[in-house]
């Protein structure tokens, strides 16, 4: 395969792999890649996986490709709770859940942070479409009961301070109910207890 044949095959694609590549023809060879890196055509995003040098880079696209070059996954705590406009925006990395172990990879398009959650825990996100891309996104519930989960620091007042949420974003937008209902499946008390905390944290501040 040519060059423009294969750019024409996989035009469509955001972020493609070798596997990908195969699927179309099976007896590629993997030498390819290194000569189109070379010739500045694709780039190496991490192992195995590789977008287009010309790529235009927004929200959207990064959050594609965090679902697709470390799978399964979803985006959620700090990069998912900004999206949603309840902490500031600042440079997170990319932040997803993952059933697989924690990763961070540092890329020529940024920072893919992956935390480990159990496979229980593998719900709550949402399929979106926006500019054409496909992601997986944790819903504001999701996003916030994760982040706890994994930083159990988060207690009290200095702690819960320190996240900068947006009151008035965090009561119109989260539902007390899903979130209970999500709380059972962690099957934490103490985690319910620091729930609980926030919610009367918040709407006393």
């Amino acid at each position: 395969m040519q060059y423009l044949e294969f750019q024409k095959a996989f035009n469509n694609f955001t972020v493609f792999s070798l596997a990908d590549i195969r699927q179309v023809e099976p007896g590629f060879y993997r030498r390819r890649l290194n000569e189109w890196q070379e010739k500045g055509h694709i780039k190496k995003i991490i192992k195995g996986w590789y977008i287009f040098s010309g790529l235009a880079l927004n929200e959207s696209v990064l959050f594609e490709v965090a679902n697709r070059i470390y799978s399964p996954s979803y985006i959620s705590f700090e990069m998912a709770l900004a999206y949603y406009g309840l902490i500031p925006e600042s440079v997170y990395g990319i932040t997803s859940a993952s059933t697989r172990k924690t990763s961070h990879f540092r890329t020529p398009i940024g920072e893919f942070i992956y935390r480990t959650i159990r496979p229980r825990l593998y719900f709550g996100f949402e399929l979106l479409k926006n500019n054409g891309k496909l992601f997986r996104l944790a819903s504001p519930e999701k996003a916030f009961l994760d982040l706890f989960y994994i930083k159990t620091e988060l207690r009290e007042d200095t702690g819960f301070a320190g996240l900068r949420i947006n009151r008035g974003a965090f009561l119109k937008l989260m539902d007390r109910g899903r979130m209970n209902e999500y709380l059972g499946a962690y099957a934490k008390k103490s985690l319910k207890r620091r729930i609980d905390s926030f919610w009367e944290y918040i709407r006393n501040a």
